[in-house]
């Protein structure tokens, strides 16, 4: 079936990801290749101290990213976009959206990027003996009750930003269990809240007199493939304000960005994993079993088909590399060279390759905002070396896509050292790998694992929700999720692998401990730098 045959006969799938950093929408044919796209760019804003996005901006980048796409399709194959086979939401993940009675926000978002629910997260995990980051969505519901925060007592529901799209548009207070797994603690075997957890927690929350219980607030849980709701009249004018788009229209259930980037990588069975790199950076490791211990650094999270995974996540990874390559665009610009910007990150990125490899005793943290594994509540961006380092641009360089996987190191060697976890297979995706061999060598380094990059890696969370609104509408009675991707996305998409470079894995281990040593004086420009 060609593309415009597919438009006509609403035989296609919509993703569209709230990112960090764009907001994107991408539409698939039922050969899961993306015939259209739309995206908009937007920041997260430090308001009081919260990092947030505002709804007006989530509603208006939305509708700007459809509208793209829908202007494509009309450019492109002369059809009006009246009609879709699925329809999938994902977004980053954890945050706290609260909500009154009346369905009004209560406070400003506030975003996985807030590093201000230390108190309840350690109060938490020692409850649970479960980790409960900071970032997690009831790490912020206690961390309000604990400051004594007057809106906690109107919640009625609170949920995540896929979430809260996902309901607007079709009324449904549902959640996919990846992103689930961020709001509260899940059971895999009853693929639904940790019913004891929640015991506990409304135990532990009883001498405040809410005027509500846990579940009561949480949206409902559901697994890959399942049925979460139809495009209603309202939401279909939410999502085109032209009127063109029809209601009635089938959605999976919403996820997270980590989700999608396992789906778009087809890394959801045991023993597989995948690392996305971007603004943030997360590894994610399909387990085989529980973890023997509780560790701060690593988060129990999910499949979207409700697998148990081990979260490696940092909240920054390639902010600093994009800040540095501005800096060099404009010297290039200041002298007059014209250069193409990937032309430009592959140059310099292929320099990493000549450095030394451990850097040359160079030394950076590209924290824009707090690491939690590292401890660190805020962020400085920083560059430190000693007069006796080999201040080079390939070790420059070489340092900076080093440091982008400084901490998730931290989190991996947890894992793989001291728990023993087995890994098959690595997918990376995300901005870091478009170039080339460079981005895969330092994973490989990291992972001391081969790692992949598959020629899809590069569509991104987008496209892995839209292929979990294809699987809700295409799945064979009883086909798991697994099954669907590598039978019918994956079957011919065997990807590129780079094996880990022995001086790379001692480089980078060798990088690591002086990273781990200058943890001090990020400290201290925390402290000092205001």
């Amino acid at each position: 079936m060609d593309a415009k045959t597919a438009i006509q006969q609403g035989k296609t799938a919509l993703g569209i990801e709230f990112g960090s950093t764009r907001i994107k929408a991408v539409l698939i044919d039922d050969q899961f290749q993306t015939i259209a796209s739309g995206s908009f760019e937007w920041e997260n804003q430090l308001l009081d101290g919260i990092w947030t996005y505002s709804l007006e901006n989530i509603w208006s980048g939305l509708q700007t990213a459809y509208q793209e796409l829908a202007t494509e399709v009309k450019d492109k194959y002369h059809e009006s976009l009246t009609t879709i086979g699925g329809i999938g939401f994902s977004a980053m993940m954890h945050g706290y959206l609260a909500f009154d009675k009346n369905d009004d926000l209560l406070v400003p978002f506030r975003t996985w990027r807030n590093a201000i629910t230390g108190e309840a997260e350690e109060k938490l995990t020692d409850l649970f003996q479960y980790n409960i980051p900071q970032r997690w969505s009831i790490a912020h519901l206690y961390q309000a009750i604990l400051n004594h925060e007057d809106h906690v007592k109107e919640v009625t529901f609170f949920t995540t930003l896929a979430g809260y799209v996902h309901w607007q548009l079709t009324g449904e207070k549902v959640l996919g269990i990846g992103d689930a797994s961020g709001m509260f603690p899940i059971d895999v075997a009853t693929k639904d809240y940790d019913a004891r957890m929640v015991n506990q927690f409304n135990a532990l929350v009883s001498p405040e007199n809410l005027p509500w219980q846990l579940e009561e607030l949480l949206p409902k849980v559901l697994v890959a493939g399942a049925d979460a709701g139809r495009l209603t009249e309202a939401g279909a004018k939410l999502l085109d304000p032209t009127g063109t788009l029809q209601a009635g229209i089938p959605l999976c259930p919403p996820e997270g960005d980590a989700g999608t980037g396992m789906v778009a990588t087809n890394a959801v069975k045991e023993r597989t994993g995948n690392v996305s790199a971007g603004t943030s950076a997360f590894a994610m490791i399909v387990l085989e079993k529980p973890l023997t211990a509780v560790h701060p650094e690593i988060d129990m999270v999910t499949t979207p088909a409700g697998s148990l995974v081990g979260m490696v996540h940092t909240n920054n990874c390639t902010s600093e590399i994009n800040a540095w390559m501005k800096l060099f665009r404009e010297f290039a610009d200041l002298t007059g060279m014209t250069i193409d910007t990937n032309e430009m990150f592959a140059k310099l990125f292929n320099a990493a390759l000549e450095g030394d490899d451990e850097c040359g005793g160079l030394l950076s943290y590209g924290y824009y905002s707090g690491e939690n594994i590292t401890k660190m509540p805020e962020g400085r961006p920083l560059f430190v070396r000693s007069p006796e380092s080999n201040f080079t641009l390939a070790n420059f360089m070489r340092l900076h896509l080093f440091t982008a996987f400084g901490a998730m190191k931290i989190g991996m060697d947890i894992l793989q050292k001291e728990e023993k976890v087995e890994i098959e297979s690595i997918v990376g995706h995300g901005g870091i790998f478009k170039t080339p061999v460079v981005g895969q060598r330092v994973l490989a380094a990291v992972m001391d694992a081969p790692v992949t990059v598959m020629e899809t890696a590069g569509e991104g969370g987008a496209w892995g929700i839209a292929l979990l609104a294809a699987y809700l509408v295409n799945q064979a009675p009883g086909e798991s999720l697994d099954a669907y991707l590598a039978d019918h996305v994956f079957a011919n998409d065997h990807g590129t692998t780079i094996a880990p470079v022995a001086e790379d894995v001692a480089g980078f281990d060798e990088y690591v401990k002086r990273y781990a040593n200058g943890l001090p004086i990020e400290k201290a420009a925390i402290d000092h730098l205001i």
